[in-house]
């Protein structure tokens, strides 16, 4: 048995580990791989029986016999061909009668078993691993929103102290973008598709023994649960996998942004937020106080490497004529995006989770930034007025301040007293109080996750 820690790709010995793994082995792994494409086998004679080109009993027997053989096998007899889909084929013949060998792989191109096994097993693994996990992750963004949707903060951009918004608010806006992802994510799978039209996609060899040759794929397919593509060469049209892999990676991106923000919030002059830190968990090898952002850090270092790889999806799309071989070694790694992304959401909804916010230091942050914020409702209220050149007057009050207090500062200003004792009598409360300046923060989140639970059902 091989030593866990003899292997080179880190997903193998240090992600792909315990619950993740056990979850997305059956559709991931190389062994997955091997049983999805003998399910193409069978159902493909499967439906030859349907169409009365063999009997049901030597599909029955062909099923049975897929059950029995594993990846090492394939690969054993791989070593002697030199070519996978021939060496499965190979060990599927051998286990099965005389009388049912001639009817295995019966017409077919290795493609047909290859691109529709793909097709079938990433679809799988999209419904039953990746989907509810997203779809669990964002119920958490959701519930944290709407906990916090009161939680007053400054907003920030460009780094810089913005105007004030709710906590709740800032994670509505993360809600909303994956919540698009999700349905992006949901429309592309369905759109997998697989083939079963021979060496040049023109089903030269189905046609010899079935004058009706798209019906028998439609019905191969219908068993597998697939869509039919339309046309075909020796390989499926690349499109349906290109929109998966880009909704999907896109959805990295979204989770990798969320991350980012999290991690700058436990910065520790910010130190609004902070991740879950275990009794046991070091920080540093060498200062005992570190509690780092390892979580967040962790999915934005995932981002990283997996997001460059959707160039080489992209690059797939190519391929000359009716079939070249370019993409035979850079195809078989893009399950390792698919987990890669699954491993980012896991660690993403275990990080919100447990994530403590520290209201009372959104405050802090808050009335640091108190007296500049009013500057915004200031000149947008003196341009009610009348006032043609409020933001420019306003700016520069802004630099005389220095530690000043902008509004005393507007309200003695000879030239603004006059337009400042009209907005005092309506918006005195609001310029006194810029914690009220939130616009409808409030409302906004609970629209946005109210929409996303109706949604998404959850």
């Amino acid at each position: 048995m091989q030593n866990l820690f003899e292997l080179i790709s880190p997903l193998d010995f240090r992600y792909a580990k315990g619950r993740l793994f056990e979850k997305a082995r059956p559709f991931l792994s190389e062994e997955a791989r091997i049983k999805y494409c003998l399910e193409i086998e069978v159902a493909y004679v499967k439906a030859l029986a349907e169409k009365g080109i063999c009997s049901k009993a030597i599909a029955k027997e062909v099923s049975l016999a897929s059950k029995r053989i594993s990846a090492e096998q394939v690969y054993r007899e791989e070593e002697k061909t030199k070519h996978d889909v021939k060496a499965l084929v190979n060990c599927l013949k051998a286990a099965v009668s005389e009388k049912a060998k001639p009817f295995i792989h019966l017409g077919l191109t290795s493609y047909d078993v290859v691109d529709t096994a793909n097709s079938l097993r990433y679809k799988h693994f999209v419904e039953r691993v990746l989907l509810p996990e997203l779809k669990a992750l964002e119920k958490e963004l959701i519930k944290l929103a709407l906990e916090h949707k009161r939680t007053l903060q400054i907003g920030r951009t460009h780094g810089q102290f913005a105007e004030p918004i709710t906590f709740g608010f800032a994670l509505a806006y993360y809600v909303e973008r994956l919540g698009n992802r999700i349905v992006a994510i949901e429309r592309a799978k369905e759109e997998l598709a697989g083939k079963i039209s021979g060496a040049v996609g023109a089903y030269n060899a189905i046609s010899l023994f079935c004058d009706k040759p798209e019906e028998l794929e439609k019905i191969t397919l219908k068993i597998l649960g697939l869509k039919q593509a339309r046309c075909s060469t020796q390989i499926a049209p690349r499109e349906p996998l290109v929109d998966l892999m880009n909704a999907i990676i896109s959805m990295l991106g979204v989770i990798a942004n969320l991350a980012d923000d999290m991690r700058h919030l436990q910065r520790s002059e910010i130190a609004e937020v902070a991740e879950f830190f275990g009794s046991e968990q070091v920080g540093s090898s060498t200062m005992p106080h570190k509690r780092n952002p390892i979580s967040f850090e962790n999915i934005k270092s995932f981002w990283k490497a997996f997001m460059p790889r959707m160039l080489t999806i992209y690059m797939d799309q190519i391929s000359e004529h009716q079939r070249d071989l370019s993409n035979s070694a850079s195809s078989r790694f893009t399950q390792e995006i698919l987990f890669a992304s699954y491993y980012a959401s896991n660690r993403m909804l275990r990080a919100i989770s447990k994530l403590y916010v520290d209201s009372n230091a959104m405050r802090k942050n808050f009335e640091k930034a108190k007296d500049r914020i009013i500057a915004e409702p200031l000149y947008v209220l003196l341009s009610l007025q009348g006032l043609s050149d409020a933001h420019e007057r306003i700016k520069r009050l802004t630099l005389k301040a220095n530690g000043k207090n902008l509004l005393e500062l507007a309200m003695n200003d000879p030239k603004l007293k006059p337009y400042m004792q009209k907005i005092a009598a309506t918006s005195a409360l609001l310029l006194k109080n810029p914690e009220k300046y939130i616009g409808i923060a409030e409302q906004k989140t609970k629209a946005v996750c109210e929409y996303w639970k109706k949604k998404l059902g959850l």
